[in-house]
Parts: C-alpha cells; sequence; structure tokens
C-alpha cells in the first residue's frame, strides 16, 4: 500500500458528520477535526443563542460551510425533525458524534431522582435516541460510523459524581451493543473515553486559589495522570478522525481512552 492510499485511508472527503453538543470544548474540537479531515459538519444545541455563538466561532476558524440546528436531543421527535433537516442540507448521516453531555456535582444523598434522571437522559438515553434515528439509513447505504463520547468514568467512580458515572458506564455498553447488532452492517460503533480535559465544563475544578495555589482538585489530577497534565480538547482530534474514518473499519465495540495514562497508573506511593 502507498503512502498516499495509507493516507486516504484516514480521509472522510464525501461524509457527513453529525456532532451533538457540538458548541465549544470537546465538540467543537471534534467537529473542527472532522471538518479538516474533509466531512460536511453539522452540529446541534439546546438554543438559537448557543447555535449562533457556535457558528461565529466556526466562521471565524474558516469553516463557514458548517451548519447548526436547535434541537433538544432527549425529545425523539426532535431528532427525527433534526435528521430530517441534516439530510435535506447535506447528504445522509454517515458520521454519528454523540457527545452532548450534562454533569452535576452532587453527593449522592443529596442528589434528587429527578438530577439523577436528567443527567442519565442527556448522557445516556440521548444517545440511544439519536443514533436509533440514523442507523436506518446506514444499514440501508451499508456504512456507518458512531462514536460516542464516554469517559474515564465509564470505568472509575468518584464521589458527587453518581449520576455521571452511571450514564458514562451505560454508554460504554451501549456502544458495545450497538456493535454487537449493526456489526454485521458494516457499521462500527466505537467510544472515545476522555480523561480530565480542560474545557468550560471543568473550569471549576481549576480555579486558582485566594492565595494563588492550585485548586485541590486540580492538583490530584495532574498528580494522578502519568502526563503530569490536563488534557486538551486538541488531543481528540485525532481519536476522533481515526474512528470516523475508514482507518477503523475493524475496530467495533471498543473505547478508545484518551487521558494521559490515567487508567494505567495506580499513583504514586504517599
Amino acid at each position: 500500500m502507498t503512502n498516499a492510499e495509507i493516507m486516504n485511508k484516514f480521509s472522510l472527503e464525501g461524509k457527513t458528520a453529525l456532532v451533538t453538543g457540538g458548541c465549544y470544548g470537546i465538540g467543537f474540537a471534534i467537529a473542527h477535526a472532522l471538518h479538516a479531515a474533509g466531512a460536511a459538519v453539522a452540529f446541534c444545541a439546546t438554543s438559537d443563542t448557543s447555535v449562533e455563538k457556535a457558528l461565529a466561532a466556526y466562521h471565524a476558524e474558516g469553516m463557514d460551510d458548517v451548519k447548526g440546528y436547535v434541537c433538544d436531543v432527549t425529545k425523539e421527535a426532535e431528532v427525527k425533525d433534526l435528521i430530517a433537516k441534516v439530510e435535506k442540507d447535506f447528504a445522509p448521516v454517515d458520521i454519528l458524534v454523540n457527545n452532548a453531555g450534562i454533569i452535576k456535582r452532587i453527593p449522592m444523598c443529596d442528589m434528587t431522582v429527578e438530577d439523577f434522571e436528567r443527567v442519565v437522559q442527556v448522557d445516556l438515553t440521548a444517545p440511544f435516541i439519536v443514533s436509533k434515528a440514523v442507523l436506518p439509513g446506514m444499514i440501508d447505504r451499508g456504512h456507518g460510523k458512531i462514536i460516542n463520547v464516554c469517559s474515564i468514568l465509564s470505568e472509575l467512580g468518584r464521589e458527587t459524581v453518581a449520576a455521571y458515572t452511571a450514564a458514562k458506564g451505560g454508554l460504554k455498553l451501549l456502544t458495545q451493543n450497538i456493535c454487537s447488532e449493526f456489526g454485521g452492517k458494516n457499521i462500527q460503533c466505537n467510544g472515545i473515553g476522555p480523561g480530565y480535559i480542560a474545557t468550560q465544563q471543568t473550569a471549576p475544578l481549576r480555579e486558582r486559589q485566594p492565595d494563588g495555589s492550585r485548586h485541590p482538585f486540580d492538583q490530584f489530577i495532574v498528580g494522578r495522570t502519568p502526563a503530569g497534565r490536563w488534557g486538551e480538547a486538541e488531543d481528540l482530534m485525532g481519536p476522533a478522525i481515526f474512528l470516523a474514518s475508514d482507518a477503523s473499519n475493524f475496530v467495533n465495540g471498543h473505547v478508545l481512552y484518551v487521558d494521559g495514562g490515567v487508567l494505567a497508573y495506580i499513583g504514586k506511593q504517599p
């Protein structure tokens, strides 16, 4: 195989990608990567304001052909309308990235059932809904890529995030089940499991203390990560391109952890 043939395996030219929650942070970085690799990119968010702000950011990066849509991905009817709009404006979805997610940091005994259910609804039920909406078309066309944004908390637990870990653990198994059910249709469903990434969502955990010292959790994460740093959203770009491209056609039901080595490391001796 020539160099050109190898590089072509990673090309997304002629593909249409949908990134849920692609307004900032991880979703924005993944959408940016897929676009750079040649895909036509659509994203969705829950409000006009979020979509407009994200579009301005995409356009500032020279991605004028990216389109954004308002959609609550926990609502099946809205998701069906979203897929119809993407197909009308672009083409059928070849690559789905289930990125939209929330977290509520509340001690378990203080967390309401409503808060728990809301996290599960956004982080687990929504990927089921959106995947279900695109799968029939992928089956008809004989190919498709689904990437679920999981987490290292698909594998680990931690205080105050019972709902999040339950949802992300479930998303890992949903990923494996989509692989099991549709792998024979040439559909690959894999996950990306980010470690602790420096985004807007994790900003409170990295705030400097009044005396100028690092936040205790910031110190903990840096010490717990062999790479010695928080990840950046850009660290997820290469893995996303790989899992969206023909280079990963025999990779299925796998979660690719992008965590700087956290899951491989027991931690330093006190």
